[in-house]
């Protein structure tokens, strides 16, 4: 099972109250465990002008503002643009499965703040992260549901409906979700 590129939509009843109704974008999945970023949990007291003003990075007046959102709760002080495959940094620009790009360099920031860079991007503090066999376990125990990651629902600015329009996506009505699980 290679789940880069595909959504991970929590279950309601999720145990971790980080998880709770979170849409994750897994952005690398092999043998040696998954990472991924949440794309449905704005940060709200910190801007992205905000951001590149304590990082001592111009925003010009044609600079363009993304999204910052809580992207896990690993490395909460790194940074990770998730954007459209259209921008590459020199270094450091991972491919996701030929759909996104994800950069963490201070190469994005600085072209976004000149109102260059890819179309479309948000901005992940932190990422989520699974050990080997970690995230299979989580998906058979029915933590999560899996789907495809259109990138309207991924980048969104109705982060607040990004849960339940993925559901949605993959034919479940959210209302119809059980906190309860089993097994035929």
């Amino acid at each position: 099972m290679n789940l880069t590129g595909k959504l991970l939509i929590s279950m309601p009843g999720m145990e971790d109250p980080r998880f709770d109704a979170s849409v994750i974008l897994i952005c690398a999945h092999s043998p040696d465990g998954a990472m991924g970023l949440i794309v449905n949990k704005p940060v709200t007291d910190l801007s992205f002008a905000s951001l590149l003003e304590q990082l001592g990075i111009p925003h010009t007046p044609q600079g363009r503002g993304i999204s910052v959102h809580f992207g896990g709760p690993v490395e909460r002080g790194r940074g990770f643009v998730l954007h459209s495959p259209d921008y590459k940094a020199k270094d450091g620009t991972m491919n996701i499965a030929d759909t996104y790009g994800m950069t963490a360099t201070q190469d994005v920031l600085r072209a976004l703040g000149r109102g260059e860079g890819p179309q479309t991007a948000l901005l992940a503090l932190g990422y989520a992260g699974w050990g080997p066999g970690q995230l299979e376990s989580e998906i058979l125990r029915n933590d999560w549901l899996t789907t495809d990651a259109p990138a309207d629902l991924v980048f969104a600015q109705d982060t607040a409906g990004k849960w339940a329009a993925a559901l949605r996506h993959m034919g479940v009505e959210p209302l119809a979700l059980s906190a309860m699980s089993g097994r035929a």
